[in-house]
């Protein structure tokens, strides 16, 4: 495939700290040969942040890896690298030598990469990361780990406390943000992070985020930042390139394309991404599939997808246009000046869009939760256990809920805050240690263990919930055929079907659900499948068996966002057909909101293993009562392309030890808000009868409450922490 002419207009010398010239990136396979990355053009100017868009398998980790020279064999680099050191002085990054090119890649270019756990040696403290990167450098060690403090510290982080822990004594924010340091201790100029966010909350994506505006200032880099999320780089990057199938196919300023997107492809991107304001039914997935690097389309490579194709987009590969009333504005397509009024972004019908969506949810509850608990123990060593009990760990503590025929319940919240525990009580997979789990009036646990007057067996309990995984492709037998798969639970529970009928009815469902023609993917193994073909096959597995209640946990957040909308889209018509009610766990507020509003269902907060907040999924968004709520909120909104991403409302920016809960109000340490009866007293959620709006606020109490004439903590922090305060409150 032609090269695209480059993507730049030609800058000054010294504006390009890398120029990336036509450069393919091959793969021998059996079937053909393999491009991940084709003929890509692209210069990255000096003291930026670059934001590299696209789907997964588009080609941006393969981009970042050709960057350092990093492709691993048996890949193949064609093209031309420079980097050019502060002097102007060229450097050809695929000449170097082997030693040279270790010298280059931390002291010069660095990567953070996706998983920080996958990046730390977990035999070795924090420490001896920072000191054996010193050392095979042959910087001095003490300078250089008074050098990872100033950093550690930058990050908001305690310097000692990290540098003595073990990578999996660290959360998942606090493990990215010690990588950060690490990656940065040599004094790089240029730090590529691939995906460096993906695996956390929404929350700690945009704490971090902020974090990375003042770490550039202050140690003057050049920042190339890789995600598959639009919306979340928009807000940092200064300019974004979008790839699709292995190559750029429009660049811009973040307030160019997030605004003023021009490619079909991009257009498309963005109308496919749940956001907080946009009318449910102008939510579309983007049609058809990314093409295989093996065989790749002739022509636009987005033209299979695209509605504005014709016979040329068939035939010719579209150089870069500049877009003119947009300055370093380039799209590739021809027909980008009708791309605004093919795919509008927002409708212009001004009807009344506030339609009231009646839900089919029964009047009495299918599954009752009371009071519910789990506490785990706290694993301690054989001499600690001598002199202390163990303090137990509180994943859930105290939640009541009730979850009703043909319900979607959304539980919205940060890693580590209980949900996945919750979701797992809910359908009988924890045993709870306090409280009452009933399942149409039986208690599911009296069934179990064969206690009182048994109306529901726990067999006939244990069918009717079932659970859709995070990683759908860890939960199917990697030796067995999709249909092998799917015929498990048939067997077990439906022993009356033959061979043939659990056929029709498997290929029947593959069918229904898009996995077309069914017996081409019936006899295909997991690894044969894409993220969302495997979560459809999770689904069906669960559908299977007529369930009640099916607890999907995160089951789109390791989907691309133009998938995500498909998926839930999918659950919902399921949901339709099968009469089922879904526990839908997400970090996500945006997801949450579409999957439960649509519905008129429900979105639940959780915090430290409480409700914090619960009510129809609609006014949780629009009139959230909890602090933590707008928080969640602020960090799913769309960021302003004017300006800075903000800093975070949050008076600390990690959540507190479950094993060590706070006192009072478990939000009170980052609560803008909290005063100092926060401090001693928890709230419990409001219960009034003329609303399903419910929140566990002091500020949502009656104003001869004690919060209201107490002290407000935020008065004893920080100025920054109190302007954060006054930004929340202007918000509500």
């Amino acid at each position: 495939m032609a090269a695209k002419e480059r993507e730049r207009a030609e800058p000054k010398p010294d504006d390009v700290i890398m120029s990336v010239e036509d450069v393919t990136v091959r793969f021998g396979m059996d079937r053909g040969e393999s491009r991940v990355l084709d003929s890509v053009s692209m210069d990255i100017h000096r003291n930026e942040i670059l934001g590299i868009v696209g789907e997964s398998g588009s080609g941006k980790s393969m981009f970042a890896d050709a960057l350092l020279d990093a492709v691993v064999d048996p890949g193949r680099v064609d093209g031309s690298i420079t980097y050019y050191t502060d002097d102007g002085e060229p450097v050809d990054v695929l000449d170097l030598d082997k030693e040279s090119l270790r010298t280059f890649r931390w002291e010069h270019v660095s990567m953070v990469f996706q998983g920080a756990m996958n990046s730390f040696n977990p035999t070795m403290d924090i420490r001896g990361h920072f000191v054996e990167t010193l050392e095979a450098h042959d910087y001095d060690v003490e300078s250089g780990l008074e050098h990872a403090r100033e950093l550690l510290e930058a990050l908001y982080l305690d310097p000692d406390r990290v540098l003595d822990s073990y990578p999996h004594e660290l959360s998942g924010g606090m493990s990215q943000r010690a990588l950060i340091a690490l990656s940065l201790v040599l004094e790089p100029d240029v730090l590529v992070m691939d995906e460096p966010t993906a695996a956390l909350d929404l929350l700690m994506q945009r704490s971090i985020l902020s974090l990375l505006e003042t770490v550039k200032d202050e140690y003057d880099l050049t920042i190339v930042f890789i995600t598959h999320d639009l919306p979340l780089v928009t807000g940092l990057a200064d300019r974004i390139a979008v790839l699709y199938a292995f190559d750029f196919v429009e660049v811009g300023t973040a307030a160019n394309l997030f605004e003023n997107p021009s490619h079909p492809y991009t257009r498309s991107l963005l109308k496919a991404i749940p956001t907080l304001d946009t009318p449910l039914d102008e939510i579309k997935p983007i049609e058809g599939s990314s093409p295989d690097p093996v065989s790749l389309p002739t022509g636009c490579t987005y033209h299979p997808r695209c509605s504005l194709a014709d016979d040329r987009c068939k035939d010719e590969e579209p150089a870069f246009h500049d877009v003119p009333a947009d300055d370093g504005h380039r799209t590739a397509c021809f027909h980008w000046e009708d791309a605004a009024d093919e795919i509008p972004l927002t409708s212009d019908d001004e009807t009344d869009t506030t339609t009231e969506i009646v839900g089919e949810q029964s009047d009495e509850a299918l599954l009752s939760l009371s009071d519910v608990e789990v506490h785990f123990e706290q694993q301690v060593g054989l001499l600690e256990s001598f002199f202390s009990d163990p303090s137990p760990v509180r994943a859930v503590d105290g939640v009541s809920l009730d979850i009703y025929e043909n319900d979607v319940v959304a539980l919205v919240g940060e890693s580590g805050c209980g949900k996945t525990t919750l979701g797992k009580t809910i359908v009988a997979a924890q045993r709870p240690t306090g409280g009452e789990i009933t399942y149409s009036g039986q208690d599911i646990w009296d069934a179990k263990d064969g206690e009182g007057d048994i109306e529901i067996p726990y067999g006939e309990i244990r069918k009717a919930l079932q659970i859709i995984h995070q990683d759908p492709g860890s939960s199917l037998n990697p030796n067995r055929t999709v249909m092998a798969n799917l015929e498990v639970p048939f067997k077990q529970w439906n022993t009356e079907m033959d061979h043939n009928d659990r056929e029709k009815r498997i290929l029947s469902m593959l069918e229904h659900v898009g996995m077309s023609p069914p017996r081409d993917y019936a006899h295909r193994y997991p690894h044969q499948l894409s993220g969302g073909e495997q979560q459809r096959v999770a689904l069906i597995r669960a559908l299977s068996m007529n369930p009640g209640v099916i607890f999907a946990d995160e089951a789109v957040s390791a989907l691309d966002v133009s998938l995500r909308v498909e998926m839930m889209d999918l659950m919902l018509e399921l949901q339709d057909v099968f009469d089922t009610s879904f526990l839908f766990t997400s970090h996500n507020l945006s997801n949450a909101r579409y999957l439960s509003a649509s519905v008129d269902g429900r979105i639940a907060v959780m915090y430290l293993g409480e409700i914090v907040e619960i009510g129809p999924g609609e006014e949780v968004i629009s009139n959230p009562k909890h602090p933590y709520t707008k928080i969640l909120k602020w960090s799913t909104e769309d960021i302003d392309t004017e300006g800075e991403v903000a800093e975070s409302p949050l008076r600390e920016i990690d959540i507190p030890d479950p094993i060590d809960p706070p006192s009072g109000c478990s939000f009170h340490t980052r609560c803008p808000d909290a005063r100092k009866a926060c401090t001693e007293h928890d709230p419990l959620l409001t219960h009034d009868d003329s609303s399903a709006h419910h929140a566990a606020c002091f500020r949502e109490y009656p104003e001869d409450h004690p919060y209201w004439d107490s002290e407000p903590l935020s008065e004893a922090t920080d100025e920054t922490d109190d302007s954060s305060g006054s930004a929340l409150e202007a918000g509500d």
